[in-house]
């Protein structure tokens, strides 16, 4: 969000190798021995041990300033009490995610405060907020920077570069023949982030999961540059691709998002900037898509009933044409019965498949007038009824987060994936009566398996086991919708015991794996046989 003057924001590459005939998707890689302990994406939806995950939060962009930020790091810089009372009355009121800043090249709680110089006190304070969060079992999507002015954003880069920013100059950023020094400053900072050691747990940020996903930047676009690219947006789609191989290079364990506010004149929600939600969103390492629906501000004028059927739109393309999970990353409205509109959106967002959402903003104190959100706000009744639901729809009970810190500093788990079927596989299944796709994203000593198995016969199939070969060395360490079982190369998907145990005549069913790899070892499987049957690849 940027559009008022009035809010403070105003508003190792990694490279996918599959073998030929392989289709790339990003799919929320997870590495060996912390599978289970990450957010993960399955197909169109969010993934936690291996069921659903449905969330609602907010958003607390201001939490990383809570403190005087001089003196002291741990007694004057950061204020520890105000940290936890927030994170306290978040989890209190339901949030189960929070979407907040990670960036500032201000001098006063910097992050960055010159090129290339990282505050210390500051990442300290973060490592806090990580400690608190997990604490109160909530989960974090930091975002890494601004396309907006609050707080320096990517205008303070240009500077660095020698070049000017504001609206629409700022474009510059995303071009690298323009700004190359914008493109290596940026990833210099996301490196050094990823690559933290908590100074509290001992776990680095790229293996912490209580952190749910990044986000590359806070509604980035690429807006009036050139007389085609508003709509075709083919240099942000360059640079969150670059971004994004980067991002997961380093760290293959958390999901990545963009920060997109799905503006779009097809949409019949904003204009077009250079930023078309599909496009954007189709980046092979992308994981999910966002949008900011801010229906009352006046360049919107948008009704109730007009809201849910953008929402309906974003999601809609989002699982059907992208294939990813939604998550409305900010949203709120004013000058209107608030409690009425979150009833209603909520309501119909749950009942429209949406995967995540997070209104703006939670505050902790000095709330504003127009969207700011505090403890007792009445509205906050319908959003705990949101997020109970959304807790429904994901089991009933979410994990709690929690780390172990290893002598290098990542996190230690040892989730067993080998498991018994529960129910012996129909040997009925006719000669050529299936086909398999299998799709591949590599990232050379982790990758992800994607697989969808249809029944073209008339009848259907009633317990199913689905089996291949690897081409080389490589090793499943998580599995969802179907239960592994590994002999060295060879791997049986089975059914699990009381969901996903049929494929009805024409049907078709999916399931998708997190693995370890030796890089340049990995392919699509030669051959796959469904119940002893071979199946057509694809």
């Amino acid at each position: 969000m940027g559009k008022t003057p009035r809010r403070w924001f105003a508003v190792l590459v990694a490279v996918l190798a599959a073998a030929a005939g392989a289709v790339v998707v990003l799919a929320g890689p997870q590495p060996a021995g912390a599978a289970t302990a990450f957010v993960q994406r399955c197909g169109i939806r969010f993934c936690l041990n291996g069921k659903p995950f449905y969330f609602a939060g907010t958003n607390t962009y201001d939490v990383f300033t809570y403190g005087s930020g001089s003196g002291d790091t741990e007694t004057q810089y950061m204020d520890k009490a105000k940290i936890d009372a927030h994170l306290a009355n978040l989890a209190a009121d339901n949030v189960t995610v929070l979407r907040l800043w990670m960036f500032s090249h201000e001098s006063w709680h910097g992050f960055e405060t010159a090129k290339g110089i990282y505050n210390e006190q500051q990442f300290a304070q973060f490592d806090y907020i990580i400690e608190s969060a997990r604490a109160h079992n909530i989960r974090l999507i930091p975002v890494f920077e601004n396309y907006w002015e609050a707080y320096g954003g990517i205008d303070t880069r240009l500077q660095w570069e020698g070049l000017s920013g504001g609206q629409p100059a700022r474009g510059q950023f995303f071009n690298k023949q323009k700004c190359p020094g914008c493109f290596t400053s940026y990833k210099n900072y996301v490196s050094y982030a990823l690559n933290r050691t908590n100074h509290y747990s001992g776990v680095m940020y790229k293996d912490d999961p209580t952190i749910m996903a990044w986000e590359l930047m806070n509604e980035p676009r690429y807006e009036n540059q050139t007389p085609n690219e508003n709509t075709s947006g083919t240099t942000l789609r360059a640079w969150v691709d670059e971004m994004g191989a980067f991002v997961k290079g380093i760290d293959p364990n958390h999901l990545l998002g963009t920060g997109l506010e799905g503006h779009e004149s097809r949409y019949g929600f904003g204009g077009d900037e250079g930023n078309p939600f599909v496009l954007i969103h189709q980046s092979p390492y992308v994981d999910f898509t966002s949008a900011h629906p801010y229906p009352t501000e006046a360049w919107a004028n948008l009704s109730i009933e007009q809201t849910k059927t953008l929402i309906r739109a974003w999601i809609n393309d989002s699982h059907n044409v992208v294939g990813k999970p939604f998550f409305m990353g900010e949203f709120n409205v004013h000058n209107v019965d608030r409690s009425a509109w979150f009833a209603a959106l909520f309501a119909d967002f749950e009942a429209a498949g949406g995967d995540g959402s997070a209104f703006w903003w939670y505050a902790a104190t000095n709330v504003d007038g127009k969207f700011g959100v505090m403890k007792g706000a009445p509205e906050l009744a319908a959003f705990r009824a949101h997020s109970t639901n959304m807790i429904a729809k994901s089991g009933g009970v979410l994990p709690s987060v929690s780390v172990t810190a290893s002598p290098s500093g990542s996190t230690s788990a040892s989730p067993s994936v080998s498991a018994s079927p529960s129910k012996s596989p129909s040997p009925s299944t006719p000669a050529g009566a299936c086909t398999v796709r299998y799709r591949l994203s590599d990232w050379g000593s982790s990758f992800n398996g994607d697989v969808t198995i249809t029944n073209t016969s008339s009848t259907a199939i009633n317990g199913w086991a689905l089996r291949w070969s690897f081409p080389g060395n490589q090793v499943i360490t998580n599995m969802w919708n179907a239960v592994p079982t590994q002999s060295g190369k060879q791997v049986t998907a089975t059914n699990p015991p009381t969901y996903n145990t049929s494929i009805p005549a024409g049907g078709s069913l999916n399931f998708g794996f997190s693995a370890t790899s030796v890089a340049g070892t990995n392919g699509v499987p030669a051959s796959f046989t469904l119940n002893g049957t071979a199946c057509a690849a694809v």
